[in-house]
């Protein structure tokens, strides 16, 4: 890391970016910011009313603070950088600066695939088997879970990012990407990189795959116990609290499978940068508004909150 700290700013990457400066750029670039307050406030917002609501201190949620945790980490670590490089026209990253936004992003965008995964696990253990529920997510069980995600997430991380950065770049240092992107990094280095490639494309298939087949599991049998119940009222109960998730997961698995799981020869820089535009900053800023305008719960945990404030300001 120190050698990484101390090269020159001759060893800096240009980020091509995503906007030029004609007028309906502006507008997109104006229209990504608004995404990114919003993101920014509503992931704040539900992880302090999970914290601060007692109502709200089960396992559920708990996993929801986690993906907001980690959502309100990923916008922060890829748009400031993009906002502060289109509004002075510097379009340059360090080479430090590259690696940690490579490891961070790299990090988070696994853990939520993992977390999203074991978050239907809850859900299947919530409708399947709700008696057995209080032990089968217990407190401990959750911090595993949570903690699992992480882990694997953060290895994931480390390990590409110390591998790109250590590959030699004598050549052209034009990302063609807004944030420094794994694949679009490979493309620079002058030494043969095909073995890195298959071995992150290895890697992208377990990071996505394990967590979806968990899913797809999770939610046959899901699918099943409704299919079993008696009354319409328990059903529509059932199918509500995995709505939710299932919309969540559709959002992030969909933009994440389309950029990482297509042949190299159907990938394009263009196509590239929109869908990484989608997963981090419309999805983070999504995540919680799909979760909180469609949950009572939450609603009323905001309402009780607003009451809160309005009675202390009177006073």
């Amino acid at each position: 890391m120190e050698t990484w700290m101390n090269r020159s700013s001759t060893d800096d990457f240009i980020l091509l970016g995503i906007f030029s400066y004609c007028t309906i750029d502006f507008v997109l670039f104006s229209v990504v910011m608004m995404v990114f307050t919003v993101a920014l406030c509503a992931n704040v917002l539900l992880i302090s009313l999970i914290y601060i609501d007692p109502r709200l201190h089960t396992p559920m949620y708990f996993f929801l603070s986690q993906l907001s945790l980690m959502d309100l980490m990923l916008v922060c670590n890829i748009v400031p950088k993009m906002a502060v490089n289109f509004l002075s026209g510097i379009k340059s990253i360090s080479f430090a600066g590259c690696g940690i936004q490579i490891g961070f992003f790299v990090s988070l965008v696994g853990s939520e695939g993992l977390l999203l995964g074991l978050m239907a696990y809850d859900r299947y253990v919530a409708i399947s088997h709700p008696l057995h529920y209080p032990i089968l997510m217990s407190h401990r069980a959750c911090l595993q879970i949570a903690g699992g995600s992480w882990t694997f997430g953060v290895l994931d991380g480390i390990i590409q990012m110390v591998a790109v950065m250590t590959f030699p770049y004598c050549g052209s240092r034009n990302v063609d990407h807004f944030f420094c992107e794994v694949s679009a990094l490979l493309k620079l280095p002058c030494a043969d990189t095909s073995f890195f490639e298959n071995l992150i494309f290895a890697c992208c298939v377990f990071m996505l795959l394990v967590p979806f087949t968990i899913i797809v599991a999770s939610y046959t049998r899901i699918l099943a116990a409704v299919l079993r119940m008696r009354s319409t009222q328990a059903r529509k109960k059932a199918l509500a609290t995995c709505s939710s998730h299932l919309t969540a997961v559709s959002l992030f698995y969909g933009a994440a499978m389309f950029i990482y799981l297509r042949p190299k020869r159907y990938r394009t820089p263009s196509h590239d940068k929109v869908v990484s535009v989608f997963y981090t900053v419309l999805t983070p800023m999504l995540n919680p508004l799909i979760y909180s305008l469609r949950n009572r719960e939450v609603m009323g945990a905001l309402k009780k909150g607003l009451d809160h404030c309005r009675i202390v300001s009177h006073h």
